[in-house]
């Protein structure tokens, strides 16, 4: 294996698998010539009949034409993907089926669903799986350190001899290494919550709709999934997590239950029920000398929405198209000039989407009182707007402002039907 490469990304998540194999396809560079360092290996994907992954994410329609483009959607089990059709959001100062719940509905807007709720390790498997079958190298190993020196980039890894490359992507996460490396600050905002995610049965359906309902201390979603149970992604204050965490089974339903007003009836935990700690974070800039940041290395945002993932495929095809652009003008990858296309498309939306995470969780925080009298009447006058229904259909759907190409028209895929 040749240690010298034209791109290396860093990072086996799902932005930095996705970008490895839309490079390798639509890049302009050589499939040989671009290398994945990832810190493990991705699983095989499961058992038809296994249960669902802990870990789930909501594709948007934009993030499926991504995935179409890199050749990955073909690869997954269809059957374990579940659509959502749906979404419906309300505050626990109303109910679900009141005025002042909103309910964004596919069929509003000619779609068939509003996108998938898909396992996070058959993601990565068929993003990977696509970028080795075209011939892109792929690299176990940690990242130590990046050097910048002329015209190439130096990294050490775990994996034994020094690596080279023109282009270095960091798609290696929150703690990103390579932009420390680079020297790039971030600004943080710390929620002082916590993330608990788990799967849960329900004792009614959950209708193929995503859930989602403000309470004081956060956010509690239910995400659908192909086998009838939901995912949830319940935010709460660090003191709050803390008893949910070491709470019985049986109590944590009860308390899921009440806080979920019951709107999917009784509620049985089916797994473990891990937290993560919740920030926003923003870097200073998506690129440095023959580096970019793509996904979670370049911005955080809170998961209320369920965005994090669909910003990384974005960021993972602008970053492709600014490459392939230069590479057919015979420019460098990591020229300047090609990296300040891919930052001045996706900064400006990433800080917008920021933005608006922060002032729903601030909006959505309110219980009582004037505030949330005027929160419920604004709820209502959108759901009174059919206008207004449908441009917050499209922005779930992730096809609304300025997107890259490959978000925008389907990519022909192989006619060979999965492998």
């Amino acid at each position: 294996m040749s240690d010298d490469f034209d791109i290396i990304v860093v990072g086996g998540g799902l932005a930095g698998a996705c970008a490895a194999a839309l490079l390798a396809r639509h890049g302009g560079v050589q499939p040989q010539r671009i290398a994945l360092l990832a810190s493990e290996t991705v699983a095989p994907a499961g058992a038809a009949d296994a249960p669902p992954d802990l870990r789930v994410v909501a594709i948007s329609r934009a993030s499926e034409r991504v995935l179409r483009a890199c050749d990955a959607w073909r690869r997954l089990n269809q059957a374990r993907l579940c659509p959502y059709e749906r979404m419906r959001v309300w505050h626990e100062s109303s109910t679900a089926d009141g005025d002042a719940a909103l309910c964004f509905d596919a069929a509003d807007i000619g779609e068939p669903n509003l996108g998938f709720i898909a396992e996070n390790n058959a993601l990565l498997r068929a993003c990977i799986d696509s970028f080795t079958e075209v011939g892109g190298v792929l690299i176990t190993g940690e990242l130590l350190g990046v050097t910048v020196s002329g015209q190439s980039a130096q990294l050490t890894c775990s994996a034994g001899s020094g690596l080279s490359a023109r282009l270095v992507v960091g798609a290696d996460g929150a703690q990103s290494l390579v932009r420390e490396s680079a020297g790039v600050a971030v600004r943080t905002r710390d929620y002082r919550q916590r993330a608990i995610v788990a799967t849960v049965r329900t004792g009614r359906s959950h209708e193929n709709t995503a859930w989602q309902r403000f309470l004081r201390s956060g956010p509690l979603a239910f995400l659908p999934l192909f086998d009838a149970s939901s995912s949830i992604v319940w935010s709460v204050d660090d003191a709050l997590s803390q008893q949910l965490s070491e709470c019985s089974d049986a109590e944590f339903n009860q308390r899921l239950e009440a806080a979920s007003d019951s709107v999917l009836g009784s509620i049985t935990l089916v797994s473990e029920r891990p937290s993560f700690a919740l920030r926003s974070m923003v870097a200073q800039t998506y690129i440095a000398p023959r580096c970019a940041l793509i996904g979670d290395a370049a911005h955080v945002i809170h998961p209320l929405a369920g965005q994090g993932a669909n910003l990384g495929l974005l960021d993972a095809a602008a970053l492709c198209e600014a490459v392939a652009a230069g590479t057919a003008q015979r420019e460098d990858p990591g020229a300047r000039r090609v990296l300040l296309g891919y930052e001045q498309q996706r900064r400006t939306h990433n800080l917008f989407m920021d933005a608006a995470m922060s002032a729903l969780h601030s909006g959505f925080g309110v219980t009582r009182g004037p505030a949330a009298w005027l929160l419920n009447r604004g709820l209502a006058a959108v759901n009174r707007s059919s206008a207004l229904k449908r441009a917050f259909a499209r922005q779930a759907l992730g096809t609304a402002g300025e997107l890259p190409r490959l978000a925008h028209a389907r990519i022909q895929e192989p006619a060979s039907g999965p492998p």
